[in-house]
C-alpha cells in the first residue's frame, strides 16, 4: 500500500479531501494529516510516508518551502500540489522544486476523484517499476527476463501512443536509439498482449517480445538492439503484429555492414528475371536472399529498378501503378516476398499472353538488358541476336511481338533515355551527348529528340536546372 499524508491549513478541506476518495481500493492508505508545514515535518520524522498532498498557501512554512525541505530530507517521498484555480501561476514553481503532479481542489468532484487519484497511483507505480527494472552491479542490468520492444514504422509515431498500453502503465519504459523497451516485471499474457498491440499499434509500430534478458547489461543490450534488431526483425517478422525473439540468438546475429560484398551481385543477377519465369529459379532466389539477408534498403532499390526497367515491356500500366504504390507497405521480408511473387506472376502471365516459351522469354529479356547496357555503343539487331544465340530473322519476329515495336524503334527509345540522363547529370556539349548516346549525327539527334520529347536538348537541360 502507498502511505499518504494530507497537508492543508483548512481542516474542513483536509477532511473533505480524505473522505471524498475510496483510498483503499486504489492501494493507498492515509496515515496522517497536518495543518501546517512544521507539523507535517514532525509527522514525517515519526511515520513512513510515500506520498504527500501539499497545499501551497499555508502560514508559517509555505507549501513551496515544505516541498523543498521534503526533497532535501526525505528523498523518497513524492509531493503532489493541492491548488485552487487561481493559483496556476504557482504550480510551475512547485513542479520545479520537485512536485510530481498537481490536483485542482475546485475541480475535484465525487465523479472524478477516484479516477484522478488512480492516474496518480499508476504513475507512481510506473516510476517505481522503472527503477526496479534495473539492478545495480557493474553498471545497470535488466531485472526482468522478458521485455516488449517497440519500433516506430514512420516518423509520425509518437512515444505517447505507448503510454496507453497496459504493459507500459504497469511496467517501465526505457528509451534507446529510435526504439523503446518495456521490461516485463509483472505477469504478461501473450494472447492478451497480441490483441492489445494489434488494436493499439497495428500498422504504426513494429513490436517484438524478447526473452533471456535477466541480468544482462543495459549498455550491452542497447548496443545489440541498435545494431542488429531492425535487421533481425525484418527477416523474422511475419504478418503477425508480435514477433518472438531470444536474446542469445540476437547476439549471434552478425552486425550488418554498410554493404556486404555478395549482396550487390545477388540483385544484379536477379535482373535477368529468371526467377519470374521458372519455379526452380524462384526457389533459388528466395533461398539466396535468406542466406545472404540483404539490408532492407536494398529491396527498395531493387524494386524501383525492376519497375523502371520492365514496366513498359512486361506489365500492364495499371499493374505497374499498383505495384509502385504497394512498395511503401513492405515492412519486412514476408511483405517483400509477396510483392516479388506478384511481380513474377505478372511476368508469367505476359509470357503466356505472348505465347512464348520460357527459353525464348529468357532470351528476349537478356536481349533487352544487353541493349540497355550498350545503348550508347554502335550495336545493331544482328549483334544482339548473336549475343543471345538466335537467328536474326527469328529474333526480329519474336522481339517485335515482345516489345510491341520494332527493334530499331526500341533501341532509339533507349538511346533517348540515355541522352536525357546525360543532359540532366553532365555538362557535356550536345554533340558529345549525341555521340555517347549512340547517334552518329548530332543534327539528327536534336531533331529526333525534339520530335519525341517535345523540346530541343538544350531546352530540356535548361528546364532541368531550373527545377
Amino acid at each position: 500500500m502507498i502511505k499518504a499524508v494530507v497537508v492543508d491549513d483548512e481542516r474542513l478541506v483536509r477532511k473533505g479531501f480524505i473522505s471524498l476518495i475510496d483510498w483503499s481500493s486504489l492501494g493507498v492508505v492515509i496515515v496522517g494529516e497536518a495543518g501546517d508545514g512544521k507539523s507535517a515535518l514532525e509527522l514525517l520524522q515519526q511515520q513512513d510516508v510515500d506520498l504527500l498532498f501539499v497545499d501551497l498557501t499555508m502560514p508559517g512554512i509555505s507549501g513551496f518551502e515544505l516541498i523543498k525541505l521534503v526533497r532535501q530530507r526525505f528523498a523518497g517521498i513524492r509531493c503532489v500540489v493541492l491548488t485552487c484555480h487561481h493559483e496556476f501561476d504557482y504550480v510551475q514553481e512547485a513542479m520545479r522544486l520537485g512536485a510530481v503532479d498537481y490536483i485542482v481542489k475546485t475541480l475535484l468532484e465525487m465523479e472524478n476523484a477516484d479516477e484522478t487519484i488512480r492516474r496518480l497511483v499508476d504513475r507512481i507505480k510506473w516510476e517505481d517499476n522503472t527503477r526496479d527494472a534495473l539492478v545495480h552491479g557493474e553498471g545497470k542490468r535488466i531485472a526482468a527476463d522478458k521485455a516488449l520492444l517497440y519500433l516506430p514504422l514512420s516518423s509520425h509515431c509518437n512515444e505517447e501512443e505507448l503510454f496507453h498500453l497496459s504493459f507500459v502503465k504497469n511496467n517501465p519504459l526505457i528509451t534507446f536509439h529510435e526504439m523503446w523497451m518495456s521490461p516485463l516485471l509483472h505477469r504478461f499474457s501473450e494472447e492478451e498482449g497480441k490483441r492489445e498491440l494489434k488494436n493499439q499499434l497495428s500498422g504504426r509500430w513494429q513490436t517484438a517480445l524478447i526473452s533471456g534478458l535477466r541480468d544482462q547489461s543495459l549498455q550491452e543490450l542497447e548496443e545489440q538492439l541498435t545494431t542488429k534488431l531492425r535487421h533481425m526483425l525484418f527477416y523474422h517478422s511475419s504478418a503477425e503484429e508480435l514477433t518472438f525473439l531470444n536474446y542469445e540468438e540476437l547476439k549471434k546475429e552478425i552486425a550488418i555492414p554498410h554493404l556486404k560484398p555478395d549482396e550487390a551481385d545477388l540483385f544484379v543477377q536477379a535482373q535477368n528475371l529468371k526467377w519470374t519465369i521458372d519455379g526452380n529459379e524462384w526457389e533459388n532466389f528466395v533461398t539466396n536472399i535468406l542466406l545472404q539477408k540483404p539490408r532492407q534498403d536494398r529491396f527498395l532499390t531493387f524494386a524501383h529498378s525492376l519497375l523502371q526497367s520492365w514496366s513498359s515491356l512486361l506489365l500492364k500500366s495499371e499493374d505497374a501503378v499498383q505495384l509502385e504504390r504497394d512498395i511503401s507497405f513492405n515492412l519486412n521480408w514476408c511483405h517483400w516476398k509477396t510483392w516479388l511473387r506478384r511481380f513474377s506472376d505478372h511476368v508469367g502471365r505476359r509470357m503466356l499472353e505472348l505465347g512464348l516459351t520460357k527459353e525464348v522469354m529468357s532470351c528476349l529479356i537478356r536481349a533487352v538488358r544487353y541493349m540497355q547496357s550498350h545503348a550508347g555503343d554502335k550495336i545493331n539487331q544482328s549483334d544482339v541476336a548473336a549475343e543471345i544465340n538466335m537467328s536474326r530473322g527469328y529474333f526480329s519476329q519474336c522481339f517485335a511481338r515482345f516489345a510491341g515495336e520494332t527493334f530499331g524503334e526500341c533501341l532509339r527509345g533507349m538511346r533517348l533515355e540515355l541522352a536525357k540522363s546525360l543532359l540532366r547529370e553532365t555538362s557535356l556539349p550536345v554533340c558529345e551527348i549525341a555521340s555517347r548516346s549512340g547517334f552518329e549525327d548530332d543534327r539528327y539527334f536534336s531533331r529526333l529528340f525534339k520530335e519525341r520529347i517535345g523540346q530541343h536538348p538544350s531546352e530540356y537541360r535548361a528546364e532541368g536546372k531550373d527545377q
